[in-house]
């Protein structure tokens, strides 16, 4: 059995079959809807249902709250359509105009930018390309049906290789491989890409660009992608991490605040080590964000990194003037067994 389902206010409709989630319906008939982790965690996809019912075949996800369900909420990754749908979004029109698809990839380089974080490097077949939006990401197919989920680190305009930047997760038997056993040449399929967090080249607002940890992935071909388009916007980048050696990096942030005018950089560290000598920012990264820039209303704000710091700086800034249109974030999830999420910062 299939439900009609139908996006308000812009009148467009497409189908879901009765045990799809309503997000991989979009997904397969190129729908652009607002997503994130797919797995019920971020709550980028929750949406007004305005008529028909949905449920979940494993009870409430946790990126709900039973008073937001009750009022008519729902999360579209995880939710079953019971009935026609009519649903209150935005669309997001450039996710309708890339195409999903599932590739074979090859392993061109490793590098070990800190003890905890390997960069990766993937060549596609010579004949193929993936077209994405700068912040996006792809989920790395696991053999036994599992999936990873890793943002692209550089920009579309660069794409002689897709570059990851993995953590090595403690028990994480992916990125154990990763660190361990992986060695260029090796073989990956890929399916992307995925994500609505990317740069919307069609504001003129400055930017305020956060980082954490890893979360600096999706931000550095977010702000390559704009360098690379001649961007004149003020960007101002904030990456936040626990200690200088977090910073995996640093250089490449500084040259870009060196060469470009527009573009500044402020890296705060939570727990420096003594050894680090650390003379610059100290605390948390979205509280020096909030004590920098104390109205937020004219900003566009892009942040990537654990969902305890996307979470946090979404409630100040908010509170601080920044209009929830203008927040674009990507929470970083662990991965399990079931789902795609990705590995925490």
């Amino acid at each position: 059995m299939a439900f009609t389902v139908t996006l308000r206010p812009s009148g467009h409709q497409f189908t879901v079959e009765a045990e799809e989630a309503v997000l991989e319906a979009a997904l397969r008939q190129r729908v652009g809807l607002p997503y994130g982790c797919r797995d019920g965690a971020c709550g980028s996809c929750k949406t007004h249902v305005l008529t028909g019912e949905i449920d979940y075949p494993n009870g409430l996800p946790p990126g709900i709250g039973s008073e937001e369900s009750a009022q008519g909420m729902a999360l579209l990754c995880q939710a079953r359509a019971r009935s026609d749908l009519s649903l209150d979004t935005q669309e997001v029109s450039e996710l309708g105009q890339i195409q999903i698809k599932i590739m074979p990839v090859r392993v061109a380089a490793t590098t070990l930018l800190a003890p905890d974080v390997m960069r990766v490097r993937l060549t596609l077949p010579s004949t193929q390309r993936l077209q994405f939006l700068a912040g996006q990401y792809v989920d790395i197919l696991l053999s036994d049906g599992r999936r990873r989920a890793f943002s692209i680190a550089n920009a579309p305009h660069d794409d002689e290789f897709l570059e990851l930047h993995i953590r090595h997760v403690e028990h994480g038997d992916f990125t154990h491989y990763v660190f361990e056993r992986m060695k260029p040449k090796s073989l990956l399929r890929i399916r992307g890409p995925l994500g609505s967090f990317f740069l919307r080249e069609d504001s003129d607002r400055p930017m305020v660009l956060m980082a954490g940890g890893t979360g600096f992935a999706p931000i550095k071909g977010i702000i390559e992608h704009a360098l690379g388009q001649g961007t004149r916007r003020p960007m101002h980048l904030y990456w936040g991490a626990r200690a200088r050696s977090d910073l995996y990096l640093h250089d490449l942030a500084q040259s870009w605040a060196q060469q470009y005018p527009n573009l500044s950089y402020t890296p705060v560290l939570s727990e420096p080590l003594p050894g680090d000598d650390w003379q610059g920012r100290v605390g948390l990264v979205h509280e020096a964000v909030g004590a920098d820039f104390p109205d937020l209303s004219g900003y566009d704000i892009y942040t990537g990194g654990p969902p305890v710091m996307v979470q946090a700086g979404h409630r100040l800034f908010t509170a601080q003037g920044l209009p929830e249109a203008h927040f674009y974030s990507d929470a970083f999830e662990f991965a399990n067994d079931k789902a795609v999420k990705k590995p925490a910062s």
